[in-house]
């Protein structure tokens, strides 16, 4: 944690997830009933913790450059709230939304800046996710800018922290070190049959949560209220607000250490898949970017992610159909969806830490027929 304070100069509240903080920071600045605009490209559970808070979630125009909210089509007055995405570490227009409520989902966005000026310091709060560049496997830090809002928020976060165990903690350490040990060795493949067939990969509708309408229909009318939400919110993680003892935070903390150290290497990758011709056009705005992941736009992307896994490269992080497309009762729709569909059907977020080891098979892809 002290890393992300010292980047941001903010106040730091430590959580057991990112998904946890969004939600706090949702609750503690935006009034139940409020507009909140957001991506429709996001993580699965983002739209949950929304609708958990009260909120009611405006899906925004995607920008086929970055994927992120394309701020030339979106009416501000209309909304009461931003939440930005900064999809795979690709910076949201952040000084675009002064004036409104701002919560940064930083998760992909820890070492990003934007005009010099580090992602998670434009808004009210800034969110960090510990399992994304540190590859933790678990945690969450929210940066506020006023301590007394991080007593607040303290406060509210110790109310929904559940109990913890040693053995949860130890398998929320030993599965990522795992998981970085069979990249390293390039035995990708049998580490996803072996997660499959543990069960530590969860049956999804497509790339997304099955809705259960009926069922949420019957939990957001005990919203606001983060519980009624939790067979939704917690996917894929289902510790992502149980209480963390001190080898997970010894973990966390390693694996935070190391994140600087390793800029190199990731700014390296992104720089050698920023050559190709399929990468999103916002790749090459500035190539010292250490992004999370780098945003390829190709023609047949599900073949495309089959070969890379047998090239010993995991892709995840596809977020697919749009928020607007995967749950149109419980949101109010995009006007203009399609470049949104587009990117979802198209995206291929690459690793930049195994950039080399994935070359030969996106050397090989082509850019989309069409267009958005």
């Amino acid at each position: 944690m002290k890393y992300i304070a010292e980047r941001t100069g903010r106040h730091c509240l430590s959580l057991p997830s990112n998904r946890l903080g969004l939600y706090l920071a949702l609750r503690h600045w935006c009034l139940p009933g409020q507009r909140l605009l957001m991506s429709p490209i996001s993580a699965d559970e983002i739209l949950f913790l929304v609708l958990a808070a009260g909120l009611r979630p405006v899906i925004a125009p995607l920008s086929p450059r970055d994927g992120n909210i394309d701020v030339s089509r979106v009416d501000l007055d209309a909304v009461d709230a931003v939440l930005t995405t900064n999809l795979y570490g690709l910076p949201d227009d952040a000084p675009a939304f002064a004036g409104k409520i701002l919560i940064e989902d930083v998760a992909h966005a820890l070492e990003s800046d934007l005009g010099g000026r580090p992602l998670g310091t434009f808004g009210q709060a800034g969110v960090f996710s510990l399992s994304k560049h540190p590859g933790a496997g678990s945690g969450g830090v929210l940066a506020v800018e006023r301590e007394s809002d991080l007593r607040a928020l303290a406060y509210a976060r110790d109310a929904l922290l559940t109990r913890g165990s040693m053995l949860a903690d130890l398998w929320s350490v030993v599965t990522p070190m795992a998981r970085r040990t069979a990249l390293g060795l390039n035995r990708v493949r049998p580490a996803l049959v072996l997660s499959r067939l543990l069960g530590l990969q969860e049956e999804r509708q497509g790339f997304r949560i099955a809705l259960r309408e009926r069922e949420l229909r019957r939990a957001l009318k005990r919203v606001p209220a983060l519980p009624p939400l939790d067979p939704w919110v917690r996917a894929d993680l289902h510790d992502y607000r149980a209480r963390r003892g001190p080898v997970v935070r010894w973990y966390q903390a390693r694996r935070l250490a190391e994140v600087p150290r390793e800029r190199a290497r990731r700014v390296a990758g992104v720089r050698l898949l920023a050559g190709l011709p399929t990468v999103a056009p916002a790749v090459r705005d500035d190539l010292d970017r250490p992004l999370f992941r780098v945003p390829l736009l190709v023609r047949d992307r599900d073949a495309a992610v089959a070969e890379l896994e047998r090239h010993g490269v995991s892709t995840g992080y596809l977020y697919d159909p749009p928020y607007d497309d995967y749950a149109p009762a419980f949101t109010e729709r995009s006007p203009h969806p399609g470049p949104a569909r587009w990117w979802a059907r198209h995206v291929l977020p690459v690793d930049p830490m195994y950039a080399e080891r994935s070359l030969p098979v996106l050397h090989r892809l082509e850019r989309p027929a069409d267009s958005p």
